[in-house]
């Protein structure tokens, strides 16, 4: 796997620090990283971006992005405000795969969900991933909802015969509820693919240091890490 794209069911549900996770495992593990933001919106071009904040928790990555536009918007929509060009699926592939040429592991980041439009043509990061041939990160919320989200994010993937790499839920609570430990059982079967981790709510704001040390133990070892979903499973429903 020389390109992981990440995506969410939805926006704020925990990409960017997923993504930090994935890198810090994988630098851990000796693998070269590079991440790359397709489009960053609601950021001024003197603030830090989300490859920034990816660097800054995993450590020595090589960050790429394609765009920033000011608003926080979608692409498409912040890029048209801004009277910028957009972002299209083809310039992330290429960029994606260039980089693939230096690097063992690319990490493609999107905007939101899966079908978020980056361009006026209707280009999403699905379109993207299907000209990499690249597998698909789902990131997921914890608690009530997430069931339907992930499992309408897995079937667009395999509609467009991409492949749904897992899963992994972006915040885990301290204190969750019923209907959370119950997703850990439902999400992979929802989305007919593997839970691949799970990381604690507020992981974003450690340490870099603390971040990276415990980065692995939040991922399964098909993300370089040790993490066990049956272990989390049965220590949940406890």
């Amino acid at each position: 796997m020389r390109v992981l794209v990440i995506t969410g069911t939805d926006t704020e549900v925990g990409k960017t620090v997923t993504t930090a996770a994935v890198a810090a495992s994988a630098l851990a593990a000796g693998r070269s990283v590079a991440v790359l933001k397709a489009a960053q919106t609601g950021v001024r071009p003197d603030e830090r971006g989300d490859a920034d904040e990816v660097a800054w928790l995993a450590g020595p990555v090589t960050t790429d992005e394609l765009a920033r536009f000011p608003e926080p918007l979608a692409p498409n929509t912040a890029a048209r405000r801004a009277g910028m060009a957009p972002v299209r699926p083809r310039e992330v592939a290429e960029r994606a795969a260039k980089l693939a040429t230096e690097h063992d592991l690319v990490l493609v980041e999107g905007a939101g969900g899966l079908l978020v439009r980056f361009d006026e043509d209707g280009g999403t990061l699905a379109d993207a991933a299907r000209l990499l041939g690249a597998p698909v990160l789902v990131v997921a919320r914890a608690g009530l909802g997430t069931l339907n989200a992930t499992e309408l994010t897995a079937r667009e993937l395999r509609r467009r015969e991409l492949e749904p790499a897992g899963v992994v839920i972006g915040s885990w609570p301290g204190e969750p509820d019923l209907a959370t430990r119950c997703n850990v059982a439902d999400l992979p079967e929802v989305a007919g693919a593997p839970l691949l981790g799970a990381l604690p709510a507020g992981a974003g704001a450690l340490p870099p240091a603390g971040f990276r040390a415990a980065a692995p133990g939040w991922l399964a070892p098909r993300l370089d890490g040790t993490w066990d979903a049956e272990a989390f499973r049965a220590r949940e429903a406890a």
